[in-house]
């Protein structure tokens, strides 16, 4: 038996990235996989490579910053596969600004994806969740534990994103279900390689989130997810795990 079968896994943010990774390891690990994300093209890359596995994957074009969609999405995947088991709200953006250059598009746009998305998402899946006695698995940041320059409107998502599990945890502590969130540091996937850095950033004021060990891959973040989605993880609820190399242990 392998630590998923019959399991149905609902992931976003599966066309790349972590997202990409973690579909890969839950289905090698027998999971039916429905993932979800805007690049479409990407997304049938992750799916054929799944197959082509031998794993079982289903996708949906889906913005996950419209209400209407998560939880259409949501009922299609137990349409599709007869529930949700494990949920994986992986989608996010990132970018970095001084805070004079923080437009109201921006900082909307930011909040939509990382929170909104992740929230209604997770209202939607929660019913199901439930009735599987599942799990959640937020993708939070290290930026949701420190301070950090430049990068204003991100750090408030992902702290979001960190209290948004831990209310969500005590709320649901007397029910069967898990949730916890993953706080990953660097990681080497599209989402870093994109990143911009503004030409005139004091460095100086960087050096405390650079860190000091080189980035996760994709496959870690995978890994560390499928453990915490595992029944070998029964006793974490209202978690935040970090896997930052260090970065927020002092």
């Amino acid at each position: 038996m392998k630590r998923f079968d019959d399991k149905t896994a609902l992931l976003t943010g599966v066309a790349s990235g972590v997202g990409r990774a973690t579909a890969h390891r839950l289905a090698a690990e027998g999971a039916r996989v429905y993932g979800l994300d805007v690049n479409v093209e990407g997304m049938a890359e992750t799916r054929a490579a799944v197959e082509a596995g031998g794993g079982v994957m289903a996708t949906r074009d889906t913005d996950v910053r419209s209400v209407a969609e998560c939880h259409a999405a949501v009922a299609e995947c137990v349409a599709e596969f007869g529930g949700v088991d494990i949920v994986g709200n992986i989608a996010g953006i990132a970018s970095q600004r001084h805070v004079h250059q923080v437009t109201e598009e921006g900082w909307d746009q930011m909040f939509d994806i990382n929170v909104k998305g992740m929230f209604f998402l997770t209202q939607a899946a929660l019913p199901h969740v439930l009735e599987a006695e599942g799990s959640i698995i937020n993708i939070a940041s290290n930026a949701g534990l420190m301070g950090q320059a430049y990068t204003v409107p991100y750090c408030a998502t992902k702290g979001a994103v960190v209290n948004m599990t831990r209310a969500l945890a005590m709320e649901f502590v007397k029910q069967p279900i898990r949730i916890n969130a993953i706080a990953p540091g660097g990681i080497d996937t599209p989402l870093v390689h994109n990143f911009e850095i503004q030409p005139d950033v004091d460095f100086d004021l960087m050096q405390p989130y650079m860190g000091f060990r080189k980035a996760s891959s994709p496959e870690q973040i995978a890994g560390l997810f499928a453990f915490m989605a595992s029944e070998e993880a029964a006793n974490i609820h209202g978690s935040i795990i970090s896997a930052d190399g260090g970065l927020t242990a002092s």
